[in-house]
Formats: structure tokens, sequence, C-alpha cells
């Protein structure tokens, strides 16, 4: 018998208090998408949910997908098989290395395959490559990017607990984003989205966010909160995620949630919203990739 490809999902509203908040009358709140599942938190199940439900719906039972050492989607990836019953390989950008993230893959029973840099670019001739003699394999690209992903990315609305004034998530490749604007598009809601690039020069990020829209939004970018580019940190952003942890509860990380926050403090700070403004800002979970940035932490002893 086939396992039923859902999770029941666990995601409350949780205010985040800050001075800054209070003295100008904001009310703040995080969505916990990181604890619908340890490792198939936040956008990443929500972004996989409709693909492997495809894929079994195609008699597929191999996932093939893509990703770097620390990817979160890899893990997530390798756990989602695992619960649901389907083989697992994970095609990984650059040399061959062992760490907590990959250990996890393979506890998980994921195969790694590592590739160079060049190489990886062409993932569809990767997947074709490496899988053409398998009529099970179904690709993922990296990410879980695709149509099928705005589709579960778009059912985070549906749960909102109050119509919010803004609403806030970062974004890698646009997918998350996409499908919030749909889900709000959907319910008709006036809330307006501000999504936050964690890349460097991220006004790319518009037109990723477009192409997957049926219908044109308005919403806003803000490319400043890169703090050097993907997965880079300054010490100025890791200290406001250990004050924000050590104050909250809430763990975070620095390649995505961690600088969505950040951007949304200085935001408040300058007075960006108006008073009695309802804010919320998405967890999107990922905090294993706290693992290969933990040495970047001045921590007490």
């Amino acid at each position: 018998m086939e396992t039923l490809i859902d999770l029941e999902i666990f995601s409350p509203v949780h205010p985040w208090q800050h001075p800054v908040f209070a003295a100008q009358g904001l009310n703040v709140f995080i969505k916990r998408d990181d604890l619908i599942h340890p490792l198939i938190s936040g956008n990443k199940w929500r972004k996989l949910k409709y693909v492997l439900q495809h894929a079994r719906a195609q008699r597929k039972n191999h996932l093939v997908t893509f990703g770097g050492a620390y990817s979160n989607h890899l893990l997530a990836t390798a756990a989602a098989a695992a619960r649901f019953g389907f083989k697992a390989t994970g095609i990984v950008r650059g040399e061959a290395v062992s760490n907590d993230t990959l250990f996890l893959c393979r506890l998980h029973g994921m195969n790694l395959i590592f590739v160079d840099r060049d190489s990886y670019r062409n993932k569809l001739k990767l997947f074709q490559e490496h899988f053409w003699h398998d009529e099970q394999a179904y690709f993922i690209d990296e990410g879980g990017a695709s149509p099928l992903a705005i589709q579960g990315c778009s059912e985070l609305v549906a749960e909102l607990p109050q119509t919010y004034h803004h609403l806030f998530c970062a974004c890698g490749t646009g997918t998350t984003a996409a499908g919030i604007i749909t889900g709000l598009q959907q319910h008709h809601l006036p809330t307006h989205m501000h999504a936050v690039p964690v890349l460097k020069n991220g006004d790319f990020m518009r037109q990723e966010i477009n192409a997957y829209l049926t219908t044109p939004a308005d919403y806003t970018l803000h490319t400043d909160s890169h703090f050097g580019g993907y997965a880079k940190t300054t010490p100025e952003l890791l200290q406001f995620i250990q004050q924000f942890t050590a104050s909250t509860g809430i763990l975070i990380e620095p390649i995505y949630t961690g600088k969505m926050l950040y951007a949304l403090l200085q935001l408040a700070q300058q007075q960006y919203f108006a008073a009695g403004s309802q804010i919320l800002a998405i967890h999107s979970g990922g905090i294993w990739g706290l693992l290969g940035m933990k040495d970047k932490f001045t921590l007490n002893s």
C-alpha cells in the first residue's frame, strides 16, 4: 500500500516583539513554517508536495535533484524520499566532501554524485547522462523550483489567521514569493508582498517571479540585504541572528530568514511602515543551513 504524500501542517503565527516595533505601534508576526517538519521544513515541503504527488502519479520512484554541499533542498528531498517510499539521488555541485548535511542525506538513503561546477550548470544534461536508462528517474530542479512548487507555496495564504498590511519572505529562486503572491491574488487580499533576495544584484529576481505569475502583481523587492551575496555573511548579520535567537527562542539562519528579518527591522528603524501596520514574516525553515556557518559565529563559552 502506497504512503499518502502529505504532512499535517503545523505552522503557527508567533509575535515578534521589539522596542522599535513597540515605539511605532507596529504589530509584527512570524509564520513558523520551520515547524512543519524537522527536515522537510518550511517552503521546502510546500515546494515538494505536489512535485512528489506528480512523480507518484507518473509511476516514478527515483527522485533525482541538485544542490550544493549544504543544500537544505537536498536534505529535505532525502528525508521526503525516505518518508514517502522513493529512492533518491542528489547531484552535488563541487568536489567530493563530507559534512553534517551530506551525512544526514546519506543517513536517509540518498545516493550522492559530485560533479564539477561547469558541468553542474546544465542540470538536464547531467540528468540525461546519468539516468537515461532509468525509466523510474524523476527530475527535480535545484531548490524544487517548478510550477507545481508555486501551487504548494500558494496554499500558505489560506492558513493565515488574519489579513496583514505587509508580508515578507526571503528569495533565492523567487518560487516562494511567486507562490505567495498567487495565493494573495486567489484570495483577493490587499496585503502588499515584500521579497528580499538573498543574492547580490537581486533585481533579476523580479523577472524570475513574474515568469511564474499568470496575473501581474504589485510587489516590492528589497535588494540591499544580501550581505555580500548568497551564503555570505557579515559580523553584523551574525550578531543580529544571535541576538534574535537568544531573545525569541526562534532559531534562524544567515542564508535566508536571517537576512529577511534583518531587512524588515531595518525598514522599521527607517519608519518605512505606517503606525498600526500588521506585518507578517515567513520563516521558511532551512535552519540546517546553520551547519555550514557555525564556525563563523563568536559565541560565549
